[in-house]
């Protein structure tokens, strides 16, 4: 009983009301010695006795409750892993994966959020074929979650001499980095090969082998981590994305089997769904999930996706959330 009691008071949510609970242990040995010592007083001190066990009592049980919550309560998720992959488009589609890579950027700055590249591959005129950023910070989790999927932009390339627009896409997967995972791998199913980071970076980056790939072989997943300076690092930033891959096509495989109400809610979010358009000429950025539209594409596209994140959160809390529009 006593660890108990003690596990309460170094509770930061119960520990305000453990000190309650502490004064009112003393006030019942109060009368309670009251009551022995005095036999004029013993019955107003038997009294009060029985209200303060009673009010001792009903405090115990609000404290256990608050416990038992913040035990069942999932742990809440601070690093993600958020991949970008070009898709149908060509070398639009490339520019377009590094729009959003700034998107998200600029609105994980304006939430103090950490970002860091991990890994990339960037096409001929500059544009991301793929890249996969670390993102740290509270709540990160919970408002990105629901950006995985294919995002579609419209607009009229640079490179177009004819005026015409073109449809471009590309799909983003956030992948949850959890401290503990119930994901168990064999070493001897994986497959680590290290090499030379190449590109900027300093002598090291570039002379040492701290570039790491991994192979999954039962799965066929690869990732590669290039950002560190140690192999270590890589290796071990590598390892962990793996296993975010493995969770996330388990999850994914678990909510096709309950596909009836999978119907209902966003889930994880196919990538074969296009869940969003950019239409620049239109000024406009619709979400086919909610099937709402914002306009203002400029100002989203440089982090001010806020409001839309809000929204998708409200809708997915309510279960009025649908799925995006299959390819």
């Amino acid at each position: 009983m006593e660890e108990e009691l003690q596990s309460f008071r170094d509770n930061p949510k119960t520990v305000y009301l453990m000190a309650e609970y502490d004064r009112l242990v003393l006030e019942v040995e109060k009368n309670r010695s009251l009551a022995d010592d005095d036999p004029e007083m013993k019955e107003l001190a038997q009294e009060e006795l029985k209200l303060l066990d009673s009010q001792r009592e009903t405090l115990l049980v609000q404290i256990r409750a608050i416990a038992e919550e913040e035990k069942d309560r999932p742990e809440e998720i601070k690093k993600m892993v958020l991949e970008l992959r070009a898709g149908a488009g060509g070398e639009e589609s490339a520019i377009f994966a590094l729009d959003l890579s700034e998107m998200y950027r600029l609105y994980c700055e304006s939430r103090n959020w950490s970002w860091n590249l991990t890994d990339s591959s960037v096409s001929e005129m500059g544009g991301y074929k793929e890249a996969v950023f670390e993102i740290n910070g509270k709540g990160a989790y919970d408002d990105l979650k629901y950006e995985t999927g294919v995002h579609r932009v419209q607009r009229v390339p640079e490179t177009e001499k004819q005026g015409r627009v073109h449809t471009s896409t590309a799909s983003v997967a956030i992948l949850p980095l959890r401290e503990t995972e119930d994901i168990k791998i064999n070493p001897a199913d994986l497959e680590i090969t290290t090499m030379r980071s190449g590109g900027a970076g300093g002598q090291n980056v570039n002379k040492v082998e701290t570039a790491v790939r991994i192979l999954h072989k039962p799965s066929g997943v690869v990732v590669k981590s290039t950002a560190e300076r140690s192999q270590l690092r890589n290796k071990d930033k590598a390892l962990a994305i793996i296993v975010a891959k493995l969770a996330l096509a388990k999850e994914e495989k678990e909510a096709k089997e309950l596909s009836a109400e999978r119907k209902s809610q966003i889930g994880t979010g196919d990538r074969s769904e296009k869940i969003r358009t950019y239409n620049i000429l239109q000024d406009r950025v619709t979400d086919h999930r909610i099937k709402e539209s914002w306009h203002g594409i400029e100002k989203i596209l440089k982090g001010g996706i806020g409001p839309i994140i809000e929204e998708l959160k409200s809708r997915a809390a309510a279960g009025t959330m649908g799925a995006g529009e299959e390819e």
